[in-house]
């Protein structure tokens, strides 16, 4: 009988653990991500959140730092995100609400897509890597508002901390990544996108716009809001972006979305053409193809003939706004009365100025304009 009403206790209690917070609808509720000894930033595309008892996390995560934490990478494309580490991989398929590895086996429950972004159930990917997993109740305060949530916290086996040690030992970090994510809702906020209208009598319709990108730090952002709005620009990435940012290039080549390689002539380490030589060796070991598009910063006449020489298009844009900024409605309606005021197809040169909000900005405005925004390609 002791026996019984002992098992009975402890199906008790780990039915007690599983359960699902409070709804997130309740006042102040919000979920942190830790990735080893780090507690991630917060965005609203990224948020963990609970479905069917399950917590689920954004499998964009799993690049940079931490996939270095973890040891887990990531490749995502038009039909999967593939989660993997030295020998092993899980396989989350779009519309499946089930993942299977390599050998065949099925676990459950399967990825959800939300707001354009794969997000992958915790518990069954600590289990398939390995990994311990945590939920703990956490309460912050920021500015006077008490906060009431999660800290869901993923990390190697061995971890000296137990999950409310870590917590509170963390506690300032989250307080700071809240404040930080409340600032940038504001600041959200404040910029609303405004669709700018063209100017009368400039004819739009029909235009093709061909945006070109440096890759950096905001090109997950830009890759967001260039899928939302089913529309393609062309990315110029240095050789250390292409030999470090394997991931993004492969989301780049499944969105449709062109890749060029960025070199500069003023280095006296390696020329031109070595530049570009080790940039598309990095290419094809990430996505197995190559690419004849290049920009070449500092050109010459001299190091563009290189470049020509070696069969590259170096890139010639007909509208250089590297010198502006694109963040926001101001400087979209900007951009777009300049690509109008000029005859027939534009190719454009943005370099690393543009933000997330202000290329969303200037989609819009272009596809109101009946205006088409396009990869830059080797024919274009």
């Amino acid at each position: 009988m002791r026996k019984k009403l002992a098992a009975a206790l402890c199906c008790l209690l780990l039915m007690v653990q599983m359960a699902p917070p409070p709804a997130q609808a309740a006042s102040g509720y919000i979920c942190f991500m830790a990735a080893g000894e780090s507690i991630l930033p917060m965005s609203d595309s990224t948020m963990p959140f609970w479905q069917d008892g399950y917590l689920y996390i954004a499998s964009s995560i799993f690049t940079g730092s931490v996939r270095d934490t973890l040891n887990i990478g990531r490749i995502a494309n038009s039909d999967q995100v593939i989660l993997y580490t030295s020998g092993r991989s899980l396989w989350f398929e779009y519309g499946s609400s089930t993942a299977h590895d390599t050998d065949g086996n099925i676990y459950t429950p399967g990825a959800v897509r939300r707001n354009g972004e794969t997000y992958v159930p915790a518990g069954l990917v600590a289990q398939f890597f390995g990994l311990q997993y945590s939920v703990t109740d956490v309460r912050i305060t920021v500015d006077g508002q008490v906060v009431q949530g999660d800290l869901a916290w993923l990390r190697r086996p061995g971890y000296g901390l137990t999950p409310e040690m870590f917590a509170n030992a963390a506690s300032f970090t989250m307080a700071s990544r809240y404040a930080d994510y409340l600032r940038e809702q504001r600041e959200q906020e404040e910029t609303t996108v405004v669709t700018p209208e063209p100017s009368p009598g400039v004819e739009v319709d029909g235009k093709r716009i061909y945006l070109c990108l440096e890759a950096g730090e905001d090109t997950a952002a830009l890759l967001d809001v260039l899928d939302r709005y089913d529309a393609q620009a062309a990315f110029f990435c240095t050789v250390e972006f292409l030999e470090e940012q394997g991931d993004l290039l492969r989301r780049m080549a499944a969105g449709g979305q062109s890749i060029a390689i960025l070199v500069d002539a003023s280095d006296t380490e390696r020329s031109v053409a070595e530049q570009l030589a080790a940039g598309n060796a990095a290419l094809e070991l990430a996505t197995c193809g190559k690419t004849r598009l290049c920009f070449v910063q500092n050109s010459t006449a001299e190091s563009l003939r290189e470049a020509q020489a070696a069969g590259y298009r170096c890139l010639e844009a007909d509208l250089d706004r590297s010198g502006y900024e694109l963040r926001g409605s101001s400087s979209a309606a900007s951009l777009l009365q300049g690509v109008s005021a000029r005859r027939g197809d534009v190719t454009v040169w943005l370099g690393s100025g543009a933000s997330g909000l202000g290329l969303q900005a200037f989609l819009s405005a272009a596809a109101e304009a009946d205006g088409q925004c396009v990869a830059w390609t080797e024919t274009a």
